[in-house]
């Protein structure tokens, strides 16, 4: 049995960096509790457990309060994911024009499940309910940018490009 691949996409955290987001861009105020984490994840691509318990301290909240937060919404990770975070639309509109058969394929590509991280650490695969884009559909975003109209065949090109960019 191998040992799990997750451990090696952990990040060490930077306290000096935790210290720059918490207290120089957002005061140190926990009514800024969400856009604190925002600036964490995209740090680090997901919310270490040493920054959350870091931040609580920082804070005075509770971790429990963190962790209540976090797990809400969807948007954040507790998982290390990977440099590219590619979701696929899985809402009505995007069903109707194929997204299960694109996920499918694109998980069987890179040999991971929807939610999983690709062992070199390069990309997470997410389903997501719905991005508001219906009228674009079969939509996917892939790092925060919408790609309108994908198929198989757009996902290949886009994983290639990124892939070649390594």
């Amino acid at each position: 049995m191998s040992e799990c691949k997750c451990k090696q996409l952990e990040a060490q955290v930077d306290y000096n960096l935790l210290d720059k987001i918490i207290d120089e861009e957002y005061g140190g105020d926990k009514e800024n509790l969400i856009m604190i984490l925002q600036a964490i994840q995209k740090e680090y691509n997901y919310l270490p457990k040493d920054a959350l318990v870091y931040l609580a301290e920082k804070l005075s909240l509770p971790i429990s309060h963190i962790y209540e937060v976090v797990t809400f919404y969807a948007s954040f990770s507790l998982k290390p994911r990977g440099k590219h975070i590619i979701q696929i639309c899985t809402g009505t509109a995007c069903h109707l024009k194929g997204s299960d058969k694109v996920v499918k394929e694109l998980c069987s590509r890179l040999k991971v499940e929807p939610g999983e991280t690709t062992e070199d650490g390069l990309f997470t695969i997410e389903t997501v309910n719905c991005v508001g884009a219906c009228a674009l559909a079969m939509v996917s975003v892939v790092d925060g940018k919408y790609h309108p109209s994908t198929n198989q065949s757009e996902m290949n090109k886009i994983i290639e490009e990124l892939s070649q960019g390594e």
